[in-house]
Order: structure tokens, then sequence, then C-alpha cells
């Protein structure tokens, strides 16, 4: 499975950028997909899941109510509302199609997406 991030960009705090997620030549709707970042110099960290038929979510705190996961045609997307300098980070989409943790024990990733937030 080839997953491609995009959506990232330069964007002042508190700005939003939408994050999307897509698989070639498949839909991601039965698999758990899950975000994660990694800063300069900082390890790769869980930032959102998603997992189910019914789309059941999971976020890191420092996101809780700023970002949200969600499912759309075939693809998967990470809203990210009052973006913060401290947001700043390489975004990666992962995917399996087994059920498992929101955070961990994906098989496939995506190559990332820069995220920037300055002014």
């Amino acid at each position: 499975v080839q997953l491609q991030a995009s959506g990232g960009g330069l964007v002042q705090p508190g700005g939003s950028l939408r994050l999307s997620c897509a698989a070639s030549g498949r839909t991601l709707s039965s698999y758990r997909v899950g975000w994660f970042r990694q800063a300069p110099g900082k390890e790769r960290d869980f930032v959102a899941g998603i997992r189910g038929s019914g789309g059941s979510t999971a976020y890191a705190d420092s996101v809780k109510g700023r970002f949200t996961i969600s499912r759309s045609n075939a693809k998967v997307y990470l809203q990210m509302n009052s973006l913060k300098p401290e947001d700043t980070a390489v975004y990666y989409c992962a995917a399996d199609p087994v059920w498992g943790s929101y955070s961990s024990g994906y098989d496939y990733w995506g190559q990332g997406t820069l995220v920037t937030v300055s002014s």
C-alpha cells in the first residue's frame, strides 16, 4: 500500500490547514489510519488516529480540541485549527488493515508533508 500525505505548508499562528492521506489504487475506508509528526531533533509522535466502521477516533493531548481526523471519499483528513509554532513538524500518515492500537503497529507509511507555523 502506497500512501501519500499532502496539504502541508506555511501558516501563521492561529491559522488552519487540512492534511490529506490517500492510498494509491485503493480506499482507506476499511483501514486503521493514524497521523504522526516529527519535529526537528525530536522523535516521531502520535497525533491522531481513526479506526473501525464507525470511525472512532483518538488524539494526543497536545492537539485535542484543535485537530480533527476524519474519513471521506476514500481518504483520511487531518483538519488542524488554531495552529501553534510548536505544531511545526513533518506530518506522516500511516495505515494498516488490521485492528489495533491508534498509536502504534502500522505497516504502511506515507512520505510526510511539512507543516510550518510561523509569523
